[in-house]
């Protein structure tokens, strides 16, 4: 048992460091390729207390998504960009049909405006191990990044992030909680 949990974090190493490889020294992407960030055990950003100032260990110091955008197409209650966040199904990375409007206009807009980029940021639901969320993650949040690249948008106005299920939108183990944590969050994050 403990030789397979080995196993796991070397493979898990390795694949982050075949990512990371795709990178020139400044960060920027090589090609086509896409950055995958595992930004779950970042410590810097949040201070990582709760609402009581009880700590909650590396996992909760993250950096917090915030849109750096106050333009009205993006924040209009009645434009479909103003939906960021798309949900999938259990162990999914398939994209729902009633998301397609939403993923469509988001498309629209990043091909008019190719100086805006965005992060895309995978989660998961609590079930499964760290590793196999991670990837799960990465795969709904590049799913997002492919049909957002058929429909008009450009490689180089996204950065890819999974989270996993690190940063839950909801607490709780049942079947409502898992449906709002299994998701991918469209973040705007420059001009």
């Amino acid at each position: 048992m403990k030789s397979l949990k080995l196993s796991a974090l070397l493979l898990a190493a390795l694949l982050l460091g075949a990512c990371s490889s795709n990178t020139t020294k400044d960060g920027q992407l090589a090609g086509d390729d896409v950055l995958v960030e595992d930004l779950g055990a970042q410590s810097s950003g949040v201070n990582g207390t709760n609402a009581n100032g009880e700590d909650m260990g590396a996992e909760a110091r993250v950096v917090v998504g915030e849109d750096n955008y106050s333009g009205n197409e993006l924040n209009d209650p009645n434009s479909p960009l103003s939906s960021r966040v798309i949900y999938f199904d259990y162990d999914s990375a398939s994209v729902r049909a009633e998301d397609q409007p939403i993923l469509e206009a988001h498309a629209e807009y990043l091909g008019k405006n190719t100086n805006v980029s965005v992060r895309l940021e995978g989660h998961t639901d609590e079930r499964g191990s760290r590793e196999y969320n991670l990837a799960l993650g990465e795969r709904r949040a590049l799913s997002i990044r492919q049909l957002l690249m058929l429909q008009g948008a450009t490689a180089s106005q996204f950065r890819v992030a999974s989270f996993g299920e690190e940063r839950p939108a909801v607490d709780g183990s049942n079947e409502a909680a898992y449906a709002q944590n299994r998701r991918v969050e469209i973040v705007y994050t420059g001009r």
